[in-house]
């Protein structure tokens, strides 16, 4: 999520604060120790509200490590951060997949070390073959998703199922639309309505998708990263582009929100975790991922964020009455690996980002 500007995850809705108290003491379970005892002290970056309230507590409590957590308010804020400083000055970051995947172009992400990590078993096998990292060498998933349409079910006339919906909608959802403002997910709509990949880099195919959605924007209401759920609540809008988590928000206050991928596909994004190779305590960045892939600790992120969790033990833990209230987080890891993994684009990225601009320009 940043790919997305408030990355995988960024700010939280105020509806889920309340979901903070079923964390408390969830953290605690065992789990075999790690090879060597950790201390010490460690410098860990993640978006705000993407951590349960006691988790670092509890994991300091448990090993006596301690913990600062740096709060980044997009990819691009961390990213920014580690170029300034050559890739030095955290022990851990929590970044989206294409952005891990550039750490490790840049030759900052550590390599990682199964034999450090005890709990690596309850990762799905699915998330060892994700595209950008596959046997994840050096990223753990942290949370994982797709990206579709979240509508009014009560206020629209129809069940949207396409892409085009968006792009090109009946007159009912003229200026009732909002779209993702954030490069890789704004473009996401026109290329998979098109046939291309989410990672496309030749130039005349995002012209194209360009062109299209020059044309689709003239009836958006806006772009929107933040706030198209609460539109969607108060009905300003009735179908928005959105990350299946942060639909989950609109869901928790009005059931009649419903969330589609596409007939076209989509994306599987994903927030990971990254040691950097710059680190001085590894032992504790090791202990502190291996903590979060308890089921237990796993499961409480996702009572936090209502984002899905590589972990099937973690998942099957979810109170029934979350699972049904919010549909999207039964996918399973076959069904998200139906999306296309998003990857660092390298040298095209300077392209994206005058196309991105041509689109977005006098808005």
């Amino acid at each position: 999520m940043n790919g997305r500007n408030i990355g995988g995850a960024g700010r939280r809705a105020a509806v889920l604060l309340g979901a903070l108290a079923l964390v408390v003491g969830a953290c605690g379970a065992s789990a075999s120790p790690t090879p060597e005892k950790p201390s010490g002290k460690i410098v860990v970056s993640n978006w705000d509200l993407y951590f349960p309230e006691t988790l670092i507590s509890d994991f300091t409590k448990e090993t006596g490590v301690e913990v600062e957590w740096v709060k980044h308010t997009t990819n691009e804020d961390i990213m920014g951060k580690l170029d300034a400083s050559n890739g030095s000055g955290f022990d851990i970051v929590f970044v989206s997949a294409q952005f891990a995947e550039a750490l490790n172009n840049r030759g900052w992400a550590e390599r990682l070390d199964r034999t450090k990590l005890a709990n690596i078993g309850k990762l799905d096998p699915q998330a060892d073959k994700l595209g950008y990292d596959p046997g994840n060498t050096f990223s753990i998933p942290y949370t994982w998703g797709t990206t579709g349409l979240c509508y009014r079910s009560d206020l629209v006339s129809f069940t949207p199922d396409s892409w085009n919906d968006l792009l090109d909608p009946p007159a009912e959802l003229d200026k009732k639309i909002t779209a993702l403002a954030t490069d890789r997910w704004l473009l996401l709509p026109a290329l998979k309505a098109l046939g291309y990949s989410a990672n496309e880099t030749d130039e005349a195919k995002l012209n194209e998708a360009k062109d299209l959605l020059i044309s689709a924007k003239q009836r958006l209401l806006a772009y929107d990263d933040t706030t198209f759920y609460s539109k969607l609540v108060s009905g300003e809008a009735l179908l928005v582009e959105a990350w299946d988590g942060w639909c989950n928000y609109g869901i928790a206050e009005n059931p009649d929100i419903k969330f589609v991928v596409p007939s076209e596909g989509s994306d599987l994004w994903s927030d990971t975790m990254v040691i950097l190779k710059s680190s001085t305590n590894k032992t504790a960045a090791y202990a502190f991922i291996d903590y979060i892939l308890r089921p237990a600790v796993a499961k409480t992120v996702v009572d936090l964020t209502l984002y899905k969790v590589p972990n099937p033990e973690a998942m099957a833990l979810v109170d029934a009455e979350t699972l049904a209230a919010f549909p999207n987080l039964a996918m399973t890891g076959e069904e998200l690996l139906k999306g296309e993994p998003l990857r660092d684009l390298g040298d095209a990225a300077p392209l994206w980002a005058r196309i991105v601009a041509e689109i977005t320009a006098g808005q």
